[in-house]
């Protein structure tokens, strides 16, 4: 393992990295031989989160053994050598983060030789916000089950719904889960029934059959069910509040990774998000049939890439639907009544958007995004950012608490929920346990937030805490 430091200097001039990097034609080295398939990766490894001050590891992969590797930043070697490729392609090293670094990506030149290749790695750092406002709000946790994922709240049965997944495919323990939300207490649970087998490739031997595996989760009072995805499976299904019974498990295939579900009670309709299909699935609510797919296309921002849902948020009052796309970042709205796309527009300033939220008495469009580690406050007129908030590491959702104009985010890296007002001010920073992953609010002020776990002795992990304002 080798220890470098980055440049005291800190800035990101890509031109003065890459300069350093092949050197000067006139009165450089003579050029090496050029690695004519380069496959090498570079990422982040065993941290969740890098912030300024902090170490991390970077990992390498798909390299040539035998290879040697410099890395450079801001027109400065890291290191005082070259790091070496093992006979099996990897390599390991470690950087310390100057305790200046500004939250942002930043280019690290990844230079390798014997033979010779090169590659940009964008280096992460997240702010760091200290815990806040803590005073101003009543917590009360508890754990659940493992692979906690998202949560929905029904005011027509006054329970939370959550859902839970372990594991990569095929995954063999899921649950639909029933709380209590004064108690926080398990009422109801139940296991998805068996999937099939996925398909296995050509020289694979037969894959093992595990559950239709629940992710995403939505309420629909008016007909008494709970509908989810099965993500793994490319479909989603339909169970009953009462008593948790499955009602209807759609087709494998129907919905190609599907990530959110949301319920219109008042037209009657179901929406789900393929993630990687520019489109959005509607079902009947009433019938639990697939109607169609409705198309979205990109605004034109990013060549050569499509739109790809992420998390779905309704305006019942307007009949929109508001989505965005974490391979383009831009946002969707579409009318319900017609179930046509209205607009598409780029929300500037994000980089791998992933949650949104809308606020009907502002007219704001709510974006959280991973990449670039902040939620924006945008007038969902114009598409224009009014407050860009850097809010922690990863933010992966939004849930706004409409009466008193405050949105929850859940930093999955940094481990906190942070309260933001709508004019773009951070109320409060609250734990959120281990990798915070979903929130859900109950129209009434109270906030219930998901997280994940590091494994099975976390006791920060899996757990469903209530967040009240006193």
């Amino acid at each position: 393992m080798n220890n470098v430091d980055l440049s005291p200097s800190w800035r990101p001039v890509l031109a003065a990295a890459l300069a350093l990097s092949l050197g000067a034609c006139a009165t450089g080295p003579a050029f090496d031989t050029p690695d004519a398939t380069f496959k090498g990766r570079v990422s982040v490894v065993d941290t969740p989160v890098v912030v300024a001050g902090g170490e991390v590891k970077l990992a390498g992969r798909g390299f040539k053994p035998g290879q040697e590797v410099r890395l450079s930043y801001g027109g400065a070697a890291l290191g005082s050598g070259p790091v070496a490729v093992g006979a099996d392609g990897t390599f390991r090293t470690e950087l310390r983060v100057p305790a200046n670094a500004p939250a942002g990506l930043h280019p690290v030149v990844v230079n390798v030789a014997k033979p010779a290749a090169a590659l940009v790695y964008p280096l992460k750092v997240s702010p760091q916000l200290p815990l806040s406002g803590q005073d101003r709000f009543d917590l009360a946790a508890q754990k659940l089950v493992p692979g906690l994922y998202q949560a929905a709240y029904s005011a027509g049965s006054d329970r939370v719904f959550v859902t839970s997944a372990v594991g990569r495919p095929p995954v063999t323990q899921s649950e639909l889960v029933k709380v209590n939300p004064q108690t926080l207490a398990i009422e109801a649970r139940v296991t998805p029934p068996a999937a099939p087998p996925r398909p296995a490739r050509q020289g694979e031997a037969p894959r093992a059959p595990g559950v239709f595996a629940v992710y995403g989760v939505a309420v629909d009072d008016a007909n008494g069910t709970v509908w989810v995805t099965n993500t793994r499976q490319d479909t989603v299904a339909v169970y009953r509040q009462s008593d948790l019974s499955l009602l209807r498990q759609f087709e494998p295939g129907l919905v190609g990774h599907a990530r959110d579900v949301v319920v219109d009670e008042r037209q009657g309709k179901v929406y789900a998000s393929p993630f990687g299909k520019a489109q959005i699935a509607v079902f009947d609510a009433k019938s639990l049939q697939f109607l169609k797919n409705i198309p979205i296309p990109t605004g034109g921002t990013v060549e050569g890439k499509e739109f790809s849902p992420m998390s779905l948020e309704l305006d019942r009052e307007r009949h929109k639907l508001y989505t965005v796309s974490m391979s383009t970042d831009e946002a969707a709205v579409i009318d319900t009544r017609t179930d046509q796309v209205e607009k598409v527009f780029a929300v500037e300033g994000s980089k791998s958007a992933s949650g949104v939220a809308f606020d009907a008495r502002t007219n704001r469009l709510l974006v959280t995004s991973q990449g670039s580690d902040n939620l924006l406050i945008l007038d969902a007129a114009t598409g224009k950012v009014l407050h860009d908030v850097k809010v922690g590491g990863g933010p992966l959702n939004v849930a706004l608490d409409h009466a008193r104009g405050l949105a929850y985010v859940p930093n999955r890296g940094s481990g906190t929920v942070a309260v933001v007002s709508l004019d773009g001010q951070i109320v409060a920073n609250l734990p959120g346990g281990t990798f915070p992953n979903h929130v859900a609010e109950d129209g009434k002020g109270t906030v219930f937030a998901i997280n994940k776990s590091r494994g099975t002795d976390d006791p920060d992990g899996d757990r469903i805490t209530r967040i009240t304002p006193r």
